[in-house]
C-alpha cells in the first residue's frame, strides 16, 4: 500500500498514471483492430485493465479531483499527442482512454473469450466514476467528475450501442467462464519466458479480491452466478441517474452573478439531456418499425427484458431498473400495461413489497412507486382482478385459494401500510400507497373477502390513531406555559393534519368503490357492515362529513333491505352475503353522492439525483464486488448496511424521489 502512495503522490510530476491509461488505450485499440494472436492480446489487455483499475482506485481515494486532473495532464508536443492518439495536443487522457473503453463495449460481442475483458473494463468504468462517491453533501450541479464528463461527451450513435449492449449483457445473464484462469495466460506457442510468468503471477495476484469479495457480495442477488449482468446494470444505472450540466462549467460562477446568484438556477441548469438517459429513454421493441423514431434508437427485445426483469426481482439492481424503465420510457410502459400475463412481473414485485421489513427503505420506495406508475393506466387496474390466482405460496398471513391479482395488490399495499405505521411512520410511503389503492378502487371487481376486511382494518387503525392525537392534542392546548409545550403543540398539529389527510384518502378509496363498483363487491359491503360502528363517529365531524354520507347511505339501504329478510330464518356469513348479492342487483344508487374521481401521477422532482445518486452508488458499493475502501466515501454513510432498512430509516422530504400528484 506505500508503494501506492508514493506512485500516486510521483504521478503528479511523471505523469505515470496518465501514460498508464494511455497505454490501456493503445492496448484497447490494437485488441480491437488485430485478427492475429488475438488470445494473447486479450489476456494483455485484461490484465492492463485490471492494473489500471487498482491503481486509478488508489488514487481517487487518496487524491482530490483537483489532484486527479494535474495528475491526468500530459505536456505533449503535437507530435507525441499525435502518436498516442490525443486530439490536437489538448491532453485530453479521460476522454481517449474513457472513448476506447466503451467503442470495446459497444464494437465486442461478449464470448467466452472476451467475457473476462467486457467483466474487468465495466469494473473499471465504475471505479472512474467513483469520484462521485468522495464528495460531500448532495451532488453538485457543476460538474467537476472528470470520467463521468467524458462519458457524457460520447456521441449519441456511440451511446445508444453502449446502452444496447449494456441492456444485452443484462438479459443474457452469461455466467464466469469456469476456466477463467486461462485467459491470463500470456506465453504463445513456445514455452514462457520469465517475464511472461511474473506478468501472469501478478495477473492472479491482482484478481485475488475480486473472487473472493465478488462472490460473498453477490450471492444474495438474482445476477450472483453472472457477475457481468451485474456489472452491466450498475454501470447503466450510474451513466442514466448521472445528472450535470457540462455547457456551463466553464463559466458557471459568472452566470450566477449575473442572475444575482439566484438558487432557481440550479434547477434551470439541472435539465440538460442525460445523452444515456435519453438513449434508454427512447429505446423501442425490435419486432416493430417506427418510421418516426430517431437515427440512433435503439432496439431490443422487450419480451425478453420484461422476463428478465421478472425474474430478477429479488435483485435490487432490477428494481430500479424496472422503475428507470416505467418511468422514463413510454414505449416500455406501455408495452407492459399490454401483457396479458401481468402475473410474471407483478407477482414477484408483490412479493418483494411483503418481504419489505427485511428490505431496504429506498427499495422499498421504488417498489411502490413502480405500483403508483402502473396503477395510472384504468386498463391495467381492470387486467388485475381479471387474473385468478390459484395460491400465494409465499403469502403466510393468510391462506390464499382463488384469489384475484387486485385482491392481492390490495392486501400487499394494506400491509406496507400497516407496516409503516408501526415502524417507519414515513408519510410518503403512507402517501404512495393510498395514492396507488385510489387509483385502484374504482376499478375494483369481486375483491375479496380478506382484501375487504383489511382495507376496514386499516380505517380502523388510521381512526383510532386520530383520535387518540386529536384528545391529545386539545389536552395540550390547556398547557401552554412554555417554549417546549409550544413546540409539542406544533408538532402534535402537524401530525394530526397528516392523519387527517390519510383518513380522508381511505375515505375516498371507500366513496370510490362504492360509487363506481359496487354492484361487483359484495365482500366490501359484509365487511362495511360487519364494523358500522366505526364509521358513526365521524357523521357529524366537520372533516368528515362529505366524504362519510355515501358510507352512511349504503350501510342504511342495505340494513334495511336485510332487516326486511331477518325472519326467514337463521343468519349465517354465506346466508348475509347471499343477501347482500341480491340486494346489489338491485342497487341503483339513490342517495349517493357523485365525487369526481380522483388520479394520482408521479412525476420526479426537479432535483432527482439528489436521491438517486448516492442510491445507486450505494447499490455500486454493495453489489459490484469491487473492494472499495469504505472509510474514503463521503456521498453517504457506508457504514449502515442495505438489508432490512438499516439505512434511511429517518429520510427528510428533500431526499425523496417525488410524492404523487393529484389529478380530478
Amino acid at each position: 500500500m506505500l508503494g501506492f502512495w508514493f506512485a500516486v503522490q510521483n504521478s503528479k510530476s511523471t505523469g505515470h498514471l496518465a501514460k498508464l491509461l494511455i497505454h490501456l488505450g493503445w492496448s484497447l485499440q490494437e485488441v480491437s483492430d488485430s485478427s492475429t494472436d488475438v488470445q494473447l492480446k486479450f489476456a494483455k489487455t485484461t490484465n492492463a485493465v485490471r492494473f489500471s483499475s487498482v491503481f486509478l482506485k488508489y488514487a481517487i481515494e487518496q487524491l482530490t479531483k483537483e489532484e486527479l486532473r494535474s495528475c491526468l495532464s500530459l505536456s505533449l508536443s503535437d507530435k507525441e499527442a499525435d502518436f498516442s492518439g490525443l486530439k490536437e495536443g489538448n491532453q485530453n487522457v479521460a476522454g481517449f482512454v474513457v472513448f476506447g473503453m466503451l467503442s470495446f463495449i459497444a464494437n465486442s460481442d461478449v464470448n467466452p473469450s472476451t467475457y473476462m475483458l467486457h467483466l474487468e473494463i465495466g469494473n473499471l468504468l465504475l471505479v472512474m466514476m467513483s469520484t462521485q462517491l468522495h464528495q460531500a453533501g448532495s451532488p453538485s450541479f457543476k460538474s467537476t467528475d472528470i470520467f463521468l464528463d467524458a462519458a457524457m461527451l460520447q456521441e449519441p450513435a456511440l451511446v445508444s450501442l453502449v446502452v444496447h449492449k449494456l441492456l444485452l449483457s443484462y438479459i443474457a445473464r452469461l455466467p464466469l467462464p469456469m476456466d477463467a484462469p486461462h485467459y491470463f495466460k500470456l506465453s504463445g506457442p513456445s514455452q514462457p519466458g520469465m517475464l511472461q510468468r511474473v506478468g501472469l503471477a501478478a495477473a492472479i495476484v491482482l484478481r485475488l479480491p475480486y473472487y473472493t469479495y465478488n462472490y460473498l457480495v453477490s450471492s444474495k442477488s438474482s445476477t450472483a452466478m453472472s457477475p457481468l449482468a451485474t456489472n452491466s446494470v450498475l454501470l447503466l444505472l450510474v451513466l442514466v441517474h448521472h445528472r450535470v450540466c457540462l455547457q456551463f462549467e466553464n463559466n458557471f460562477e459568472r452566470q450566477l452573478d449575473v442572475h444575482g446568484g439566484d438558487a432557481s438556477m440550479k434547477s434551470d441548469l439541472n435539465h440538460v439531456e442525460n445523452v444515456y438517459c435519453q438513449a434508454l429513454n427512447m429505446a423501442r421493441e425490435r419486432e416493430y418499425a417506427d418510421s418516426t423514431a430517431a437515427e440512433f434508437t435503439l432496439r431490443i427485445s422487450f419480451t425478453s427484458l420484461y422476463d428478465v426483469l421478472g425474474l430478477c426481482l429479488a435483485d435490487e439492481c432490477t428494481v430500479l431498473l424496472l422503475y428507470t424503465l416505467v418511468h422514463g420510457n413510454a414505449a416500455f410502459l406501455e408495452y407492459v400495461l399490454v401483457r396479458t400475463d401481468l402475473d410474471t412481473l407483478m407477482m414477484p414485485l408483490l412479493e418483494m413489497l411483503y418481504d419489505s421489513p427485511r428490505k431496504s427503505v429506498k427499495q422499498t420506495y421504488m417498489l411502490v412507486i413502480i405500483l403508483l406508475i402502473l396503477s395510472q393506466d384504468s386498463s391495467f387496474n381492470s387486467s388485475l382482478h381479471k387474473l385468478v390466482l390459484p395460491g400465494v405460496s409465499w403469502f403466510k398471513d393468510q391462506i390464499l385459494t382463488q384469489t384475484t391479482l387486485g385482491s392481492l395488490m390490495f392486501v400487499i399495499l394494506i400491509r406496507t401500510v400497516k407496516y409503516n405505521l408501526a415502524a417507519l411512520r414515513d408519510v410518503y410511503l403512507h402517501t404512495n400507497c393510498l395514492a396507488t389503492l385510489s387509483n385502484m378502487a374504482p376499478h375494483a371487481y369481486k375483491l375479496s373477502a380478506y382484501a375487504s376486511q383489511r382495507l376496514v382494518s386499516l380505517f380502523e387503525m388510521l381512526s383510532r390513531k386520530y383520535f387518540k392525537m386529536a384528545n391529545a392534542s386539545k389536552a395540550s392546548d390547556l398547557r401552554t406555559d412554555s417554549f417546549e409545550a409550544v413546540q409539542t403543540i406544533g408538532d402534535a398539529s402537524a401530525e394530526l393534519h397528516i392523519y387527517t389527510d390519510f383518513l380522508r384518502l381511505v375515505f375516498e378509496i371507500f366513496n370510490a368503490i362504492l360509487t363506481y363498483a359496487l354492484p361487483h363487491n359484495p365482500e366490501v359491503v359484509y365487511a362495511l357492515l360487519h364494523r358500522q360502528e366505526l364509521f358513526k363517529p365521524f357523521q357529524d365531524h366537520p372533516l368528515f362529513t362529505d366524504l362519510v354520507e355515501n358510507i352512511i347511505s349504503v350501510l342504511s339501504h342495505f340494513n334495511t333491505h336485510l332487516d326486511a329478510q331477518k325472519d326467514k330464518g337463521e343468519w349465517s356469513v354465506e346466508t348475509v352475503l347471499q343477501a347482500i348479492v341480491a340486494i346489489t342487483r338491485s342497487w341503483r344508487g339513490e342517495g349517493i353522492k357523485m365525487f369526481p374521481q380522483l388520479r394520482f401521477t408521479y412525476e420526479e422532482d426537479q432535483c432527482p439525483e439528489e436521491f438517486f445518486v448516492p442510491y445507486v452508488w450505494q447499490l455500486v458499493v454493495s453489489y459490484s464486488g469491487i473492494a472499495w475502501n469504505k472509510d474514503t466515501i463521503t456521498l453517504f454513510s457506508p457504514n449502515p448496511s442495505l438489508e432490512a432498512g438499516g439505512e434511511d430509516t429517518n429520510l427528510h422530504p428533500f431526499e425523496m424521489p417525488s410524492t404523487p400528484k393529484v389529478e380530478v
